[in-house]
């Protein structure tokens, strides 16, 4: 038998046995009656004991030490109390748990930690109906799903969280992009953080003794543990990971200026929803007033309109922030500190200078490089992040539970079922927990072994082939009330339910996650997100005006909304058909029929500066597909569109555009160019000016000539000419 088979007898055997018992017992008493424990010496089981006793904790399962007298280690006294190992009942709302069903449907298959997820949910609603009997959910759809993407991205994602799991330092090659080079990392792993369709690592990296963030797709190779020790290192107490994913792009690093910036009123009550918390907005009339960490400059002289706002916020990079500010336009004016201004000034320079006459292949370079901490905790929208869906075994499921959860829930589900008399589908079994035919077949023999002495079992269970597929007959024992309810959740399986629901958010039409969440961090005792995995939220996100849509959803409602089209820089008020809420690489969307165009559109819900449910019902139409975009540009970032342009990147930023783009050419001195697809100009225009230079249109012409007119104009602060509509 194998070592790891006979260590999960020998733990569910303790537990049986010190539930069972309910008194404090002996390590003699333990060592005598405790299946796999009676064949050792004193000092095999000493070491053995204490190493469960351990692996146990980090379970979340904590026995109660009793030392009837002072320093005698060998009269200690061990029991477990029923709380300690049973997870408390939860009171779901049957909205609730059609919430919690549909999250299982949803990410089924398209999630790093969808496995322990499915046992997760099965703990959870214990006695209720099984979540994968969820009916078939329409409304919501999902472009982004957390999904690892590849087996080689899997098994790194699954040796970190086990290192993360059992605190061990690991190894690794990793390239670091502001070098352009591979090295060796020794890093003492904290916290995984799936951000932007990305996953990163949060640790103490010992190169720098510090905290770094790692992209796992610049991972190398092997992950490795350093060493073979039991546990290498603690992770400290004051460490939030929440830290990592509050900040803007531009505040990623150490903090090295305060920008202020004037936003025009047409977009003010955008940046106040979605930027407020990464600084202060404040009345234009309050420009030079940042405080003490820098002089305004020329802000005194800037002209505001009467609804203009004055955005005030920290920044440890300035190219992210100058890139953020060139993506507004002509919405957005940077009044300070002096520096910032004149680098603002330089980049519109660069970029008339590199869209001005005949295009060059080989553009010249400033010869700065990236500016930047090792690595941002931010994603990038590169058709390969995010992963893909299907083409994978069940093997490259990534995160898989541990065995013991796995052991603990079959217990359950086969004494539910004894004591009913009634006999299981081996193929339902397979199904509700995940297993293979040859998975369960292990896991059974397992169980039918767990026991303590004198013939003291909990369960008998038999695999009955002659009848269809196969039928489990199950025997309990008298002591099968040990695993008759719920287990506690392990930790893998908490961080993955959790991290199930904020990937979501309340965008499920019938059911409310927010609460179900609530009420499962009450029954644990403390936040998975703390403990190992956080899911980012998106950082535009609107909790309101995604009930509101939800609503309208369910109730067949038309809405009317408020719409601010970026690439136009219009305001329109349409009336549309809700039929889905669709998450992608930008943010969440309502995919909606829209009466005007009478044509369907995906709009973003933090561009609506408006929502109203209407009172009007609609019938849904019949040849509307919400999901239709979900395989497409929703996941990848990219449209499919008429026309593609042909994009020079200079070589201080080529490496990490060739992580995002489709690279069709190869320049001398490190450029590159990427193919971009578009629909219009304007969209293109915002996209290159966004990379401040460091990326020049060479075709089609009237693409190049539309990025100099709008940096020429920038440069020359000359109000814009009015828009063009196109549709929507």
């Amino acid at each position: 038998m194998a070592k790891d088979t006979e260590k999960l007898i020998r733990q569910l055997s303790l537990i049986s046995y010190l539930m069972a018992e309910r008194r404090p017992v002996t390590a003699l008493e333990i060592r005598r009656d405790v299946e796999g424990y009676s064949g050792m010496n004193e000092d095999a089981f000493a070491r053995r004991f204490y190493a469960d006793r351990s692996e146990l904790e980090s379970l979340r399962i904590h026995l109660t030490v009793e030392r009837p007298a002072e320093s005698a280690a060998d009269q200690e006294n061990y029991s477990l109390r029923p709380e300690n190992f049973h997870l408390p009942p939860i009171e779901f709302s049957d909205r609730e748990l059609a919430a919690l069903q549909t999250s299982l449907q949803l990410l089924d298959g398209e999630f790093a930690y969808a496995e322990p997820l499915r046992l997760a949910l099965q703990q959870i609603t214990w006695g209720r109906p099984s979540p994968l009997n969820a009916p078939d959910q329409r409304s919501v759809a999902l472009g982004i799903t957390a999904s690892a993407g590849g087996h080689e991205l899997s098994a790194r994602l699954a040796k970190i969280e086990t290192a993360i799991f059992r605190n061990k330092t690991i190894t690794f090659d990793y390239y670091t992009m502001e070098r352009d080079e591979v090295g060796a990392r020794r890093v003492d792993p904290y916290h995984l953080l799936f951000q932007g369709g990305e996953f990163y690592l949060l640790g103490h990296a010992h190169e720098r003794d510090a905290i770094r963030v790692f992209k796992l797709l610049r991972i190398k190779g092997k992950v490795s543990y350093a060493t073979k020790a039991e546990h290498d290192f603690r992770r400290p107490d004051d460490f939030d990971p929440r830290e990592y994913s509050r900040r803007a792009d531009w505040q990623l690093g150490e903090e090295c200026g305060v920008a202020e910036i004037l936003v025009s009123e047409r977009i003010a009550w955008q940046i106040e929803r979605h930027f407020g918390r990464y600084g202060v907005v404040r009345d234009a009339g309050d420009a030079g007033d940042a405080g003490d960490a820098h002089e305004a400059g020329d802000a005194g002289e800037a002209e505001a309109g009467g609804g203009d706002r004055l955005f005030v916020t920290s920044y440890a990079n300035p190219r992210m922030i100058i890139s953020w500010v060139l993506g507004l336009g002509e919405h957005a004016r940077l009044l300070g500190p002096p520096e910032l201004v004149a680098e603002i000034e330089r980049r519109l320079e660069l970029l008339c200078e590199r869209h001005a006459g005949a295009p060059e292949l080989d553009q010249s370079d400033d010869g700065r490089e990236h500016d930047g901490g090792e690595e941002p905790a931010n994603g990038h929208r590169g058709h390969r992040a995010g992963g893909s869906r299907g083409g994978e075994s069940r093997a490259d499921a990534v995160i898989r539970p541990e065995r013991f959860a796995r052991l603990v829930t079959l217990a359950g589900v086969l004494i539910e079922a004894g004591r009913a008399g009634r006999r299981l589908e081996v193929e339902e079994v397979c199904a509700r927990l995940g297993l293979s035919g040859e998975e369960l077949r292990e896991d059974i023999n397992v169980l039918n072994v767990v026991n303590f002495g004198g013939g003291s079992y909990v369960l008998y269970a038999e695999i009955l082939e002659a009848e269809g597929e196969g039928v489990i007959e199950v025997d309990p024992e008298p002591y099968s009330d040990n695993f008759d309810r719920p287990a506690r959740l392990l930790p893998v399986e908490a961080k993955a339910l959790v991290a199930a629901i904020d990937l979501i958010g309340e965008h499920i039409p019938h059911g409310s996650l927010a609460s179900a969440r609530a009420k499962i961090v009450d029954a644990l005792g403390e936040d998975p997100m703390e403990q190992g995995l956080q899911v980012a939220h998106a950082r535009h996100e609107d909790s309101t005006i995604a009930r509101s849509i939800s609503r309208a959803i369910v109730d067949r409602m038309l809405i009317e909304i408020e719409y601010y089209k970026e690439s136009e820089d219009q305001l329109s008020v349409r009336r549309v058909e809700p039929y889905a809420l669709v998450n992608g690489r930008e943010g969440w969307y309502v995919a909606s029929f829209d009466l005007g165009r009478r044509a369907m559109r995906h709009f973003r819900l933090d561009r609506m500066k408006r929502v109203e449910v209407t009172r009007e019902r609609f019938e849904p139409r019949a040849e509307v597909d919400a999901a239709a975009e979900v395989e497409g540009w929703l996941r990848t970032g990219e449209v499919e569109a008429s026309r593609v342009a042909r994009v020079w990147i200079s070589p201080a930023r080529a490496r990490w555009a060739r992580e995002q783009r489709r690279v069709v050419g190869e320049g001398r001195h490190g450029s590159i160019v990427v193919a971009l697809s578009f629909a219009g100009v304007e969209w293109l225009v915002r996209e290159i000016l966004k990379e401040a230079g460091d990326a020049a249109v060479l075709e089609p012409p009237d693409a190049r000539e539309a990025v100099y007119r709008e940096a020429a104009r920038l440069r020359a602060g000359a109000p814009a000419p009015a828009p063009t509509p196109t549709g929507a």
